[in-house]
This record gives C-alpha cells, structure tokens and sequence, in this order.
C-alpha cells in the first residue's frame, strides 16, 4: 500500500529525548552504604524508555524526580515517536530496541550502575535489555506490555497490518482529567505487529531475565491487561515487587499515583544499591 509523502515536520520541544544530571547527592542511605563499606559512592544513571506511540513527554515528570533524588537521568526519544504517526510507519521494534541499546551504551560508559525503567512498550524494551544484558541491576515497570490475552493481537493485527496502515490510537489512557498525554492519534499497524512479533521473543526467553524488578500495575487498564506482568511473574526468576495503582489508568507515570510510583522506584532501586529491604511509602 503507497502512502502519501510525509508531512514536514518538527519535534516539538515537550515530546524531544532529555538527558537530566542528578541535582544533588544520591539518597543517603546509598551514600552511607558506600562509606561503611569503604568504596566510592557509586555513578548511577537512570535510562527511562517511553511507550508505543508516547514519547518523552509521558514520563519526564519521572525523570525530573530521580534527578531531584541524585540519579542521572536520560530518555531517548524512540524511533518515529514524538512527531506525527506517518513517520512511525516505516518503524519496528529493532529500530526502537537499537536506540535504547544506544542509549544504555553511552550511559554505562560513564556511570558505575545503570537502571531501567520503562512505561507500556518501553517496560518491554527494559526487559529485552535485561536479557541480553545480564547483570543489570534493576528494573522499574509500569504497565509494562509484554503480552496480551486479547486474541485479535495473535490473529487479526497481522492480518489487517497487511491491508490497513493505521487505526485508531491508544494513547492517552489517564484518569486525571487535568492530565494530558502527547501520543498519536492514528496506530500504525506493521509497527505494532512488530512489537507483538518481539514479545514471542521475549517471552522465549524469561528463564534468562534476572534483574531484581518493580512492577507498577494499575487495576484498570484500557490499553494492557494484566497478562504481561502474569508472564514475567510465572516465568521469569527475578524477584519482583508488585505495587498496584488503585487510581491510575496505562499511563500512570502522569496520573493520580505518579507520585507515588516516583517515590517508590527510588525507594526499590534504594535496596537494590544497598542490599536492604526497601521502605515503601
């Protein structure tokens, strides 16, 4: 199917990758484990991975609260996302994961310790880099979208993807009506058959994913149900953490529990530098 040249366009400057230095020291227990233990306090960064469709702009209030609790922050703005849907069109999960992979390159060069944390399809990318990046030490998920018990995924997206370029969009699942999500409006099929197409991948291979893991799941989901994190829970050895979002819809990284999702990822990744029981709000 032909389509029509693509619109000329910009990136506007709310849905734009940010990189965000840490605005103080790392929260003091991580700084006192590292004197009692007589080593350097550690360099951490923070890679955040946005969802299908999203961009930045759904999780940079998450990445402006770790840098006010003193991790490095970065988040790349995935391929064809953060413009307008036509240029998501040529796009699949490769080109998406191979950004993140960059982008988890440039900060481990740099840092001691890199942590990740993804909303929807960027808890999926998370997971694949945990996979094929063994020893990575912690992971935060919100909503993450590994897996659906919805059949029109394995039956009828790739059918359509093959005859329809795009339906309509998912993107702006909140509860707060005073919350906003930049997102497409439009859905690109070939790129979201990508994306099922790589959760076979990953779900082949959960007996190799180990970080310790945080999963923020919210009891109603319009977008993702609660299959993904099911998977990873009966599949996978990592030991997890699962904190529900009694208020929330998908994005609930700009929703009414964001603070508390914030305030609980720092308070888990906390443990995971200490070794110590996390304390929760």
């Amino acid at each position: 199917m032909s389509m029509p040249p693509l619109p000329v366009t910009t990136v506007p400057p709310e849905t734009r990758g940010f990189r965000l230095r840490a605005a103080g020291p790392l929260p003091a227990p991580v700084v006192a484990h590292a004197r009692r233990s007589a080593e350097p306090v550690p360099r951490v960064a923070v890679l955040l991975l946005h969802g299908f469709t999203g961009s930045p702009q759904s999780i940079r209030p998450w990445g402006e609260y770790l840098a006010a609790h003193g991790f490095d922050v970065t988040c790349p703005r995935l391929p064809g996302h953060g413009t307008v849907w036509q240029e998501m069109v040529p796009t699949r999960w490769s080109d998406w994961y191979t950004r993140a992979e960059q982008e988890w390159y440039r900060a481990s060069a740099d840092h001691d310790v890199v942590l990740v944390a993804g909303l929807s399809m960027g808890g999926a990318l998370a997971i694949r880099l945990a996979q094929r990046h063994p020893g990575l030490a912690g992971v935060a998920l919100v909503n993450p979208a590994i897996a659906s018990a919805d059949p029109a995924y394995r039956f009828a997206l790739p059918v359509l993807s093959r005859v329809l370029t795009s339906i309509a969009g998912v993107a702006g699942d909140i509860a707060r009506p005073d919350r906003l999500e930049v997102g497409y409006d439009r859905t690109p099929l070939r790129a979201a058959a990508s994306m099922v197409e790589a959760w076979r991948t990953i779900a082949a291979e959960l007996s190799s994913y180990t970080p310790p893991t945080i999963i923020f799941r919210s009891d109603v989901d319009h977008v993702v149900d609660e299959s993904g994190a099911a998977l990873l829970a009966s599949e996978s050895p990592a030991p997890l953490t699962v904190r529900p979002l009694a208020r929330s819809y998908h994005v609930a990284t700009l929703d009414w529990d964001a603070e508390a999702i914030f305030a609980d990822s720092v308070a888990f990744w906390v443990g995971v530098l200490t070794g110590r029981e996390p304390v929760y709000r």
